[in-house]
């Protein structure tokens, strides 16, 4: 499995790099700030495969990282992406990391 840390993420929205950035937290958490436009909470990935591009890199994100990167690992196995990495640290850490 492949991740990006927040550092690496700021740099690519930055440069408005060709990227699709999904968020997979609850809807609750989705309103209280989001990095993108995209929410397909945790329980409806496997069954949101048709929105997850395969042409460009996905980076999927959730508070801490931990659930993405156990459905990260779960579309890698399952249905065979190989674009998707995960955001080390999370949503938390990129916020907290905002200044730097």
């Amino acid at each position: 499995m492949k991740f990006i840390d927040s550092n690496e993420l700021r740099k690519k929205l930055k440069n408005k790099e060709n990227i699709q950035l999904i968020d997979i937290r609850e809807p609750y958490e989705y309103e209280d700030g989001a990095l993108c436009n995209e929410n397909i909470p945790l329980d409806k990935m496997m069954a949101s495969t048709d929105r997850i591009t395969r042409d460009k890199p996905v980076i999927i994100y959730c508070r801490t990282s931990r659930r993405s990167t156990a459905i990260t690992y779960m579309l890698e196995k399952k249905y065979k992406f190989t674009n998707l990495y995960f955001l080390k640290g999370g949503y938390s850490d990129y916020i907290k990391n905002e200044n730097s």
